[in-house]
C-alpha cells in the first residue's frame, strides 16, 4: 500500500506504531515520495500524535515564556482507562517475533534515532525507563510505558526534520507515573515486572502461539462502544531549559486511547493533511508535528476531544 501511495503521489496517514516497519517504509520509499509529491504520515493515532504534538506544543510554550527551548523533557502517563486492542497486540507480537529472529531489527529497535533521516541516526544517549525510578522532582515513582519505543522515535524524527531547533543534546523519555510512597513503588514494580514477564514469555515461539490462540484478544476484537466512551487518557509533559526554567503542559483525551481517541485523531489527521497546501508540505515521509503542527492541534481540540493545556 505504501509503495502504491508513493508511486501515485497521493496523501496517506496511518496509525502504525511499529518502528522497524516504519523505518523500512521510509528507507524504501522516501525518494519516490519526494519525486511524486506523495505525503506520507505514520503514527497518527495514540501512537504517536499526543507525544509528538505534546513535545512540539511544550517547546513552543518554552520559547514564548523564556526565549529558548527545553533541552530535556519527559512525558508521564498520569492516567488512562481503556481496553486492549487485538490488532495492537498482534502487531506487538509480530514485532517481538521479528526482533527475536533478526538481529538487525533488534539493533534498530534499540536506536532512539532509528526513524530520523539517515544522516541523523546518531546522537546523545537517551534516558530510558526500564525499571521503577523516581521522577525528576523526586515525588512520584515511574514505570516503563509500553508505547514509548514508538513515540520517542517519532519525536526524534520530528526534531531532525525541523532542523534540530531544540539542540543536538536534546533528551526525551516517556514513562507511567504510579504515584508516591510505598503504594506508588508497588505499582511501578508490578507494571515493570508484568511487562518484562510478558516480553520474556512472548519471545518464546510456543508460548507466544498459545497466548495468541487461547488468551489474548484477536485482531478486530476490542472494547465495546460503551467502554470506549468511558475511557480517557492524560499525559503530562515536563521540560527544562538549559537555565533550569521548567515548563509543564498536559495533553488529554476523552475516549479509550486505542479505539475511541485513535479513530478520531486519525480521521482529523487525514482531513488536516488534505487541507495543507503542497507548497507548505511537499512529498516525503513526515510526522504529525512536521506535517500539520498547529493546524492539527486546532482540529483535535475542536473535533476530537483532545486538549492541549499549559500549566
Amino acid at each position: 500500500l505504501v509503495a502504491a501511495v508513493a508511486d501515485a503521489g497521493t496523501d496517506y496517514c496511518d496509525l502504525s506504531g511499529e518502528p522497524h516497519w516504519m523505518a523500512q517504509m521510509i528507507d524504501t520509499h522516501q525518494a519516490r515520495a519526494v519525486e511524486t509529491g506523495a505525503r506520507i504520515v505514520h503514527g497518527c493515532g495514540f501512537d504517536s500524535i499526543p507525544s509528538d504534538l505534546g513535545v512540539w506544543f511544550t517547546q513552543r510554550l518554552a520559547v514564548q515564556r523564556h526565549g529558548v527551548p527545553c533541552t530535556s523533557m519527559e512525558m508521564q502517563v498520569l492516567g488512562m482507562r481503556g481496553g486492549a486492542s487485538g490488532g495492537t497486540i498482534a502487531s506487538m507480537l509480530n514485532g517481538i517475533e521479528e526482533a527475536t529472529r533478526n538481529k538487525e531489527v533488534r539493533k534498530l529497535l534499540q536506536n532512539p534515532y532509528a526513524l530520523a533521516p539517515e544522516e541523523h541516526r546518531r546522537g546523545v544517549r537517551q534516558p530510558v525507563v526500564t525499571v521503577p525510578v523516581k521522577d525528576a522532582d523526586g515525588e512520584h515513582w515511574l514505570a516503563p510505558f509500553v508505547m514509548a519505543s514508538a513515540n520517542t522515535r517519532i519525536v526524534f524524527r520530528s526534531h531532525a526534520l525541523l532542523g534540530h531547533p531544540w539542540g543536538t543534546d536534546f533528551t526525551y523519555c516517556e514513562a507511567m507515573s504510579t504515584g508516591g510512597g510505598p503504594v506508588g513503588l508497588a505499582k511501578a514494580v508490578g507494571i515493570a515486572g508484568g511487562l518484562a514477564g510478558f516480553l520474556g514469555v512472548t519471545a518464546l515461539g510456543p508460548a507466544r502461539d498459545l497466548l495468541e490462540k487461547h488468551v489474548l484478544p484477536k485482531p478486530g476484537e476490542g472494547p465495546s462502544p460503551t467502554a470506549q466512551a468511558a475511557g480517557f487518557w492524560s499525559l503530562g509533559f515536563r521540560g527544562r531549559t538549559a537555565a533550569g526554567d521548567v515548563v509543564r503542559t498536559r495533553v488529554k483525551g476523552d475516549r479509550d486511547p486505542g479505539y475511541g481517541s485513535t479513530a478520531k485523531m486519525l480521521g482529523e489527521a487525514g482531513i488536516c493533511l488534505l487541507d495543507r497546501p503542497r507548497e507548505e508540505v511537499g512529498g516525503g515521509f513526515w510526522t504529525p508535528a512536521t506535517a500539520m503542527g498547529e493546524d492539527l492541534i486546532q482540529r483535535l481540540t475542536d473535533h476530537a476531544g483532545v486538549t492541549f493545556v499549559a500549566e
